[in-house]
């Protein structure tokens, strides 16, 4: 008997499975396997896109590319508002690093030395929501039940490293509930039914993807959240890290996500080093000491 697939690497064949929902393909960002042409139609269609590899993990190699326009001094060097032309600019941003160019034929070959030969897919940037300045999404932990049914088991808010794009623990994240990351944007009627919304797109991925993959016990889907609030699957990992919950201080959720793994085989890894504990801003208001 054929082994049943537990795990699915290819970003893009995940894409395609979940595109096949009508219900979710309008929460999937548009997504194309890179190439010159196509990510140069879509910096021009989107401003914004997001280069990842199609078979990497923990946030390594994600670039985020951007096409502006400035105005600059037309070629006599006048500075009349009039006279003055628009120039484009790309630039990219590879960790930590900020690379421009004013042509793009120079910011691709820039880009393919970056991504050193391997399949990259291009993906329509999502603006996402900020916390203290630093753009944030949600991990939505979804695993198989004891009745064998897809459950959320939790979710956590990943705040990106200060000077990174990517959000991930791993690439230096910072970790917090997410009701403390939401509470500037909503009610705490709308938080809930924002955090209903987002498990039920997480149970829904699951169902999707098992569909076509029955082997599949658990996935970690990313939700970015966009300026309207709308949720956006950045990513699907079919073999999460629960480590971004070892960083809440409530342990219900780890709990819940260790216990269910064991029904299923799967044991993880629980020292979570590079990540870090975000602080609470209630919580640090009341360690303050009093006047």
């Amino acid at each position: 008997m054929k082994k049943q697939i537990s795990r699915i690497s290819n970003k893009l064949t995940k894409t395609r499975v979940l595109a096949g929902s009508q219900e979710l393909k309008q929460h999937i960002p548009a997504t194309k396997k890179m190439n010159q042409r196509v990510l140069q139609e879509m910096l021009h269609k989107y401003k914004m896109v997001y280069i990842k590899p199609c078979c990497g993990s923990l946030g390594q190699g994600v670039i985020r590319v951007e096409k502006t326009a400035s105005i600059g001094l037309n070629s006599k060097g006048s500075s009349d508002p009039a006279r003055r032309k628009k120039r484009l600019q790309y630039r990219y941003q590879a960790g930590t690093r900020v690379h421009k160019f004013s042509e793009y034929n120079t910011a691709y070959r820039a880009i393919l030395r970056e991504t050193l030969g391997k399949s990259y897919l291009v993906q329509k940037g999502v603006r996402l929501l900020s916390y203290d300045g630093r753009p944030f999404d949600i991990r939505v932990m979804v695993q198989r039940n004891s009745n064998k049914e897809w459950e959320a088991t939790g979710v956590a808010g990943r705040v990106a490293h200060p000077r990174k794009v990517v959000t991930n623990g791993s690439q230096g994240g910072t970790i917090y509930p997410v009701e403390e990351l939401l509470s500037t944007y909503t009610s705490i009627e709308e938080r809930e039914a924002l955090i209903t919304e987002m498990k039920e797109i997480g149970v829904k991925s699951a169902r999707q993807l098992s569909a076509a993959y029955p082997g599949l016990q658990e996935i970690g889907v990313d939700i970015a959240l966009d300026q309207h609030l709308k949720p956006w699957i950045l990513e699907v990992n079919t073999a999460p890290d629960p480590c971004p919950f070892t960083k809440l201080k409530d342990h219900s959720m780890l709990d819940r996500i260790v216990s269910y793994g064991k029904t299923y085989g799967r044991t993880y890894n629980l020292k979570c080093m590079k990540s870090k504990q975000g602080v609470v801003k209630s919580e640090a208001k009341s360690s303050e000491p009093p006047n």
